[in-house]
């Protein structure tokens, strides 16, 4: 359902279909969906979910909302797979066929890379978990979404899955001082994709730590406060997703 080409966010009230890969009764499933809503800006009404786990969701589904929004995972690993991944792959291929304005972090930045021809990989020795600067490529400098935030900036990250090597059509946006791939666009498509959480603040990233204790090993630190005190501020990423909306979502 395009929305109407120039109107603002409150006239044009686009929709949101958040894909998701939460187990039933994850806590962390409305948390992420209430982080994404909080990122927008948006009504609760406007962002809805599906879980991917139980299968793909049909072209028609697809087409009753303005754009999608892929989400992270606690359980799930597109290294891993599991039955479920063919039709979750299937979908981020259709996605980049049907040009869907597309945001997606953490998982479905791996999710977006697999289907479309990278590689993805665990290396548990580099994972990165925490509040951590990345850089802006020259391409990202120059993207509409990316270049505002200015270089370096700081995220919120956590993940032990790495994307090694990207799509053909890909173009990297940011990298980190260890890893190469932390954000990317696809050329002549409204689908970005990042690494990093730019829906997640600090307290949300502790929270999360907190629902996955393996992943506290990843930080250095073996007690939960101790690490929290230790977190940086974080910068204004989550504007990420209103230049997205604007530029990508508010012009069809």
């Amino acid at each position: 359902m395009p929305t109407r080409p120039g109107a603002s966010f409150r006239e044009a009230r686009p929709r949101f279909l958040l894909l998701q890969v939460r187990e039933p009764g994850d806590p962390m499933a409305e948390r992420e969906r209430t982080c994404f809503q909080r990122a927008l800006r948006a009504p609760e009404e406007a962002l809805v979910t599906f879980d991917l786990l139980g299968g793909r969701p049909s072209p028609r589904r697809l087409g009753q909302f303005d754009a999608a929004l892929v989400g992270g995972s606690g359980d799930h690993s597109v290294v891993r797979g599991g039955p479920w991944l063919a039709d979750a792959l299937d979908t981020m291929r259709t996605l980049h066929a049907e040009a869907i304005p597309t945001f997606a972090s953490c998982w479905g930045f791996q999710a977006l890379a697999a289907a479309l021809g990278g590689r993805v990989v665990t290396d548990r020795a580099r994972g990165e978990i925490g509040i951590i600067p990345l850089h802006l490529t020259a391409e990202g400098r120059r993207d509409p979404v990316f270049g505002p935030l200015g270089s370096p900036f700081s995220v919120v990250i956590g993940h032990e899955d790495i994307v090694t090597d990207l799509p053909r059509d890909a173009v990297r946006l940011a990298s980190s001082d260890t890893i190469a791939n932390e954000a990317f666009r696809f050329r002549g498509k409204p689908i970005y994709a990042t690494q990093f959480h730019p829906e997640v603040d600090r307290d949300g990233l502790v929270d999360r730590v907190a629902q996955y204790p393996e992943y506290l090993e990843l930080t250095g630190f073996t007690e939960l406060g101790a690490w929290r005190r230790s977190l940086p501020p974080t910068g204004p990423v989550d504007a990420l997703f209103r230049r997205f909306v604007r530029r990508f979502v508010l012009r069809r």
